[in-house]
């Protein structure tokens, strides 16, 4: 009787042990990914300075278009040290003001066959495809980590040891939400 109940408590450690490291392994991915999107936020936000200045020379009446992005970038800039939701927020502002930049740059036909800008345009891009990419890492990690802290009984060892659920990086662009309009005719 004794071995048994011996062997109940050292199962029950066992697998205690087994959903910490579990837990752990699932925070690191969390960080992890957090330091992708990080890294490739900063690439954006570097690239903006000399896009903005390479801009300028063409659209002089687009003063407020221009100043939109620089102010967008300054609120991610003080944005940094926040939260996933917080930062998700400014870049989303930051996304939307990039995204009327685009547009209006349509407009001035030497600016869209400069080279510079061009380049700038191409290297964006690919900053973006790259923070989806990291983005959706991230939140995979984010699920996996949360599922853990909720899901019985590994919630009580998360509980023990203080494992809190981790906020998912979404970008607010009210532009993606946007319903498309048709129009046949």
């Amino acid at each position: 009787m004794e071995w048994i109940i011996v062997l109940l408590i050292v199962a029950a450690a066992g697998y205690a042990i087994y959903v910490y490291n579990t837990l752990v392994r699932n925070r690191q991915l969390v960080e992890e990914g957090w330091s992708g999107i990080d890294v490739q936020l900063k690439r954006r936000a570097d690239l903006i300075p000399n896009m903005l200045e390479t801009v300028k020379g063409y659209m002089t009446h687009e003063r407020e278009t221009l100043q939109a992005v620089t102010d967008a970038r300054a609120a991610v800039q003080a944005a940094q040290n926040g939260t996933p939701g917080e930062r998700g927020q400014a870049e989303g502002i930051l996304s939307g003001a990039l995204g009327r930049l685009f547009a209006v740059a349509e407009a001035y036909p030497d600016l869209k066959a400069n080279t510079n800008f061009i380049e700038f345009q191409t290297a964006l891009q690919t900053v973006e495809d790259e923070i989806q990419l990291s983005r959706r890492y991230y939140n995979g990690a984010v699920r996996n980590l949360n599922v853990a802290v909720e899901s019985f009984p590994s919630n009580i060892v998360a509980g023990m040891f203080q494992f809190r659920k981790a906020e998912y990086f979404e970008l607010d662009n009210e532009a993606d939400r946007a319903v498309p309009e048709v129009k046949f005719g």
